[in-house]
């Protein structure tokens, strides 16, 4: 588009914006989550404006005019954020909750396409249990032994099955990511084999009568490590998508755009493995019941919701308690 066309298209955005900076930074008064909302939207807009403006039209004087106009709101959004302490701390408390609600689409395409993997492989094997060794990786396939789950030394859940999978969605959850690179092809890919392993192996476990015993060695780390891997592919066809549909900007301006979002969804999954890996490590191979375990499982699960309630609440707060 020429730049006359650009103007006119944003020019009444940039207004908003502009008003909006100039009222709330008086703060004489409180505002709305509605207000707030409008702000971040019109503050994002104008950043991606800036972004192609600088790329197309340098010498053009809507670029320092938006220069200014970004830069003045940022300034507001941003001014309490000082120490690199404090910044961790928000971006975890409240800026990755933000992105994550803001693109949970993707994330749940992420799980629909594992899911689809998981009950294909589970069908297979179900019907047919020597389908496992077309299905599961030969060092898997050939290693795994219902009958010795949770038996000591040598059980499957803790010198393979378990070591195997958190090491498959490790690799999963970063080369899911890149994998948007690649119109999301590949992040595709991944989401669908990883469940197809799962799936597989939960057959396997179905047909011997192992399902109980099978998932209370999953789910304890599993819900918060598939957690991960969905957010981590969520990251991949996000960005995907925007290089597959790029709009008005360039597919090379989106990639900058979204791969940036896209990291920060896959830092935020960060604590979420560790913590996994802290309960897989101590609580799946400990000694304890199944019940037990199923009961960690359920607590995973409570304190995700939780964080995320939490995390929600503290963003409409933060942002509102900025402006007052």
């Amino acid at each position: 588009m020429n730049i006359k066309q650009f103007v006119k298209m944003h020019r009444e955005d940039w207004q908003q914006l502009e008003q909006l900076v100039t009222s709330l930074s008086k703060r004489k008064r409180a505002y709305t989550g509605e207000t707030i909302s409008q702000f971040h939207r019109l503050y994002q807009k104008a950043a991606q404006n800036l972004s192609y403006s600088q790329t197309y039209y340098p010498n053009e004087e809507v670029t320092p005019y938006l220069n200014g106009l970004v830069s003045k709101a940022h300034n507001l959004l941003y001014k309490d954020q000082v120490s690199s302490f404090k910044q961790i701390r928000t971006f975890f408390s409240t800026q990755f909750i933000g992105l994550l609600l803001e693109q949970w689409k993707f994330v749940v395409a992420a799980m629909v396409l594992f899911l689809i993997g998981a009950v294909g492989s589970f069908m297979s094997v179900m019907n047919d249990p020597l389908h496992i060794y077309s299905i599961l990786p030969a060092e898997i396939s050939q290693g795994v032994d219902p009958g010795q789950l949770g038996k000591g030394r040598g059980a499957v859940d803790s010198s393979l099955m378990s070591a195997s999978i958190l090491t498959n969605n490790i690799q999963v959850a970063i080369f899911a990511f890149a994998g948007g690179i690649t119109f999301g092809l590949i992040t595709i890919y991944l989401m669908v084999y990883n469940g197809i392993i799962v799936g597989a192996l939960a057959a396997l476990f179905w047909h011997h009568g192992k399902s109980y015993d099978f998932w209370a060695y999953i789910v304890p780390h599993g819900m918060i490590e598939l957690t991960a891997i969905f957010i981590a592919g969520g990251a991949g066809l996000l960005m995907g998508y925007k290089l597959f549909v790029p709009g008005h900007y360039s597919r090379g301006w989106q990639l900058k755009r979204q791969a940036k979002r896209s990291i920060q969804l896959l830092l935020g999954t960060l604590p979420l493995f560790v913590i996994a890996g802290i309960i897989e490590g101590f609580i799946t191979p400990a000694k304890i019941s199944l019940e037990a375990k199923y009961t960690v499982a359920f607590l995973t699960v409570a304190g995700l919701i939780l964080y995320v309630i939490i995390g929600k609440l503290k963003l409409a707060k933060t942002a509102i308690k900025d402006f007052d």
